[in-house]
């Protein structure tokens, strides 16, 4: 049985209001991107590293065939280094045409989050360490900080994954 033009106007209006989003933990902090920007999250496993990168280019991967580079989040952030784990994870999002992997301390879940209860980041923080946030999501029990993967890569990390397309890089 199919929906009809009424219901499936509903349906499409529901989800508008909501964002559905992947969350994953920075230490003690919860964060989240938009499902839509998700590709896939993959274990840890099989990087290389690339000499002459930002420090928070951890290197590439090979994921079927295709060389993407991979960030580690933590110190994108400048947030104190931990070892990998068994719940270390690289969500690999697609960027701006781009494959790209960001490692992560761990995934949490998948998640779908009523825009009313997504705020701007307050004034103090918009201008500096709320550059990278798109808001906070304010949940029952605790609060998401909603990533803008654009910002979060910015013109530096651009900059140097692009250096790492030219020819004769790795």
């Amino acid at each position: 049985m199919t929906d009809t033009p009424v219901q499936q106007t509903r349906l499409a209006r529901s989800m508008q209001d909501y964002l559905q989003v992947v969350s994953f933990r920075l230490g003690a902090e919860e964060y989240a991107i938009e499902i839509t920007t998700v590709k896939e999250i993959i274990l840890v496993e099989g990087i290389t590293a690339v000499p002459q990168m930002p420090d928070y280019v951890e290197g590439v991967i090979n994921l079927r065939g295709n060389v993407i580079p991979v960030l580690d989040l933590r110190r994108r952030f400048a947030l104190a280094a931990a070892p990998f784990d068994d719940q270390t994870r690289i969500v690999v999002v697609r960027f701006g045409g781009r494959i790209i992997g960001l490692i992560v301390d761990a995934v949490s879940q998948v998640m779908r989050i009523p825009r009313g209860d997504i705020q701007d980041p307050p004034a103090t923080i918009a201008g500096l360490a709320g550059e990278h946030r798109v808001g906070i999501a304010k949940l029952a029990e605790r609060m998401v900080l909603l990533l803008d993967i654009e910002q979060v890569l910015g013109a530096e990390a651009r900059g140097a994954l692009e250096a790492d397309d030219a020819p004769g890089a790795v």
